[in-house]
């Protein structure tokens, strides 16, 4: 069993559940079965804090992890998402008062549950004050539906707005050995305040597994191929990095990945990452990577193999980037 950590106010396991995969994103969905045993085998593990959104799949992935924790619900801190749309040139944000009760309902009656533990505002809308988004999420606190409120992949002056409105719980922003854009000021805000930090795509969507070896091993319909990081002639170059450190790893038994979410793992006790995956395997060897401990000199080895120089290509394609970080 892993230990506690605390997002604020809420304890959680020390690392949680992405379960966007299991219903899309990364190319052919394994079978139902797996996802849902997969989740079962988590809380056996003491990992509760389980991530969906309204957008995964469309809703089918708040259904998948609805019927996964039916009758398990009290070892679940559940967690969802609102605020990305879906448009004609892609992806936008939405955050009006309205949206924001209504996308809680309909998020409520997929999980099949009366209550939400953490629910984040997903993308920040450019079009709508934050204070009326939040003013919608404190009505919701109060009504009952929600107990606590976060954000996701917004700036610091944001947090800072949202948070005098109604209490910031967590900020689920990306954060691993190859994108550390929060270290710069949004992390010491979210410290200063008391939020906890929730990193997704703490394993570089896979990349730093080492899984990974070439772009022709994805599925076509995988999204990754769409992401300039994965792209030709930024492969190669990101590639030698996880080499790299495959080799400190490899010196200590083992792998790349565990390695790499270790780094993460070590940031905090205030920071409880949340990598994905559908199959009980890859699972587990997420969770073991909970007790390794890293010393000052590991971490300076992995930082020294993994430079943020060194990264080759964007975080996202320009159809995302328009809605991350705002």
């Amino acid at each position: 069993m892993i230990g506690q950590r605390k997002l604020g106010e809420l304890e959680v396991g020390a690392q949680g559940l992405g379960c966007m995969g299991m219903s899309q994103a990364y190319g052919v969905r394994d079978s139902d079965e797996e996802s849902v045993a997969t989740i079962h085998r988590a809380l056996e593990l003491g990992v509760t804090l389980l991530d969906t959104a309204n957008v995964y799949g469309d809703g089918v992935n708040e259904e998948l992890v609805g019927r996964a924790i039916a009758g398990r619900r009290d070892q679940v801190v559940l967690a969802t998402k609102f605020g990305i749309v879906r448009t004609e040139g892609g992806m936008g944000a939405r955050g009006d008062a309205a949206y924001v009760e209504q996308s809680c309902d309909e998020s409520l009656r997929r999980l099949g549950v009366d209550h939400i533990d953490l629910y984040y505002q997903h993308r920040v809308d450019p079009d709508v004050p934050i204070e009326e988004t939040w003013g919608a999420l404190a009505e919701l606190v109060r009504a009952g539906k929600i107990r606590y409120a976060g954000i996701s992949e917004a700036g610091a002056a944001t947090i800072r707005r949202a948070h005098a409105v109604h209490p910031v719980t967590a900020l689920q922003s990306e954060w691993s050995l190859w994108t550390r854009g929060i270290e710069d000021e949004i992390l010491g805000t979210c410290r200063e305040l008391g939020i906890g930090l929730v990193p997704f795509s703490p394993l570089g969507r896979g990349f730093l597994t080492g899984q990974v070896t070439s772009l022709e091993e994805l599925p076509e319909d995988d999204m990754r191929r769409t992401m300039p990081r994965f792209a030709e002639g930024n492969f190669d170059q990101n590639l030698a990095i996880v080499e790299a450190l495959r080799a400190l790893a490899a010196e200590k038994d083992v792998t790349a990945g565990q390695l790499a979410l270790a780094w993460v793992q070590a940031q905090g006790d205030d920071v409880v990452p949340i990598p994905g995956t559908k199959r009980r395997k890859y699972l587990e060897e997420n969770v073991a990577a909970v007790a390794l401990e890293l010393s000052t000199e590991d971490i300076a080895a992995i930082e020294r193999v993994s430079p943020q120089s060194a990264i080759a290509g964007a975080r996202y394609p320009e159809q995302l980037a328009r809605i991350a970080g705002k």
